[in-house]
């Protein structure tokens, strides 16, 4: 069997002619991924890496007129319980946004990969959690401080999420994507993976 024969064993074709989908026991694929899928604490350590590993994520919530809008907001939790925490200005237009329509998602992107969760938001002025997130990258939000009063804790419940992780380092991922152009196959660089939270 030569490599093309090989190919045309690993995909099917589709929609219009010429176009390839991945067979769904081929290596990348949904039904592949689930095969060998880590166990929930790995899972769960992985996630914990790719929200502590960003400086920014963005907040998407849902407007009045049903449009969609995406905010970034600076990561400064340490730790990932299955809640996401950000310090905001209340009453601001997200906070009015989310006392609308609480379902959000939140998207992270860093060395480590990229992740997004889909959950449920609330607002609390909890003095603890405060001062857990407060440092000098939000001091600039401030403008009086640890005690501004339009201080508030803007806390995610992640229902699910879904990752993107790089296992390979930046210079083994750029000659693994330039080796695709090649072999016409598509770069494992990463996991990608939905799990619930």
């Amino acid at each position: 069997m030569d490599a093309r024969d090989e190919l045309d064993q690993q995909t099917v074709t589709a929609g219009k002619a010429g176009a390839r989908v991945p067979d769904a026991d081929a290596p990348g694929t949904p039904a592949a991924l689930d095969a060998d899928a880590p166990d929930p604490r790995e899972e769960r350590e992985r996630i914990t890496q790719l929200v502590t590993g960003a400086d920014t994520a963005v907040l998407t919530s849902r407007g009045a007129d049903g449009s969609l809008h995406g905010r970034p907001l600076a990561v400064l939790q340490h730790d990932f319980d299955g809640v996401i925490r950000f310090l905001v200005q209340d009453p601001s237009e997200k906070t009015r946004e989310i006392a609308a329509d609480p379902n959000v998602n939140v998207s992270f992107a860093s060395r480590h990969g990229y992740l997004s969760v889909a959950g449920t938001a609330r607002l609390t002025r909890d003095p603890a959690t405060i001062d857990e997130l407060w440092g000098p990258a939000a001091q600039a939000w401030f403008a009086e401080g640890r005690e501004d009063p339009s201080i508030a804790v803007l806390e995610v419940d992640g229902h699910g999420a879904e990752y993107w992780a790089r296992t390979e380092p930046g210079a083994f991922a750029l000659v693994k994507a330039a080796a695709a152009i090649f072999t016409r196959r598509t770069p494992d660089i990463g996991e990608n993976r939905s799990v619930e939270l």
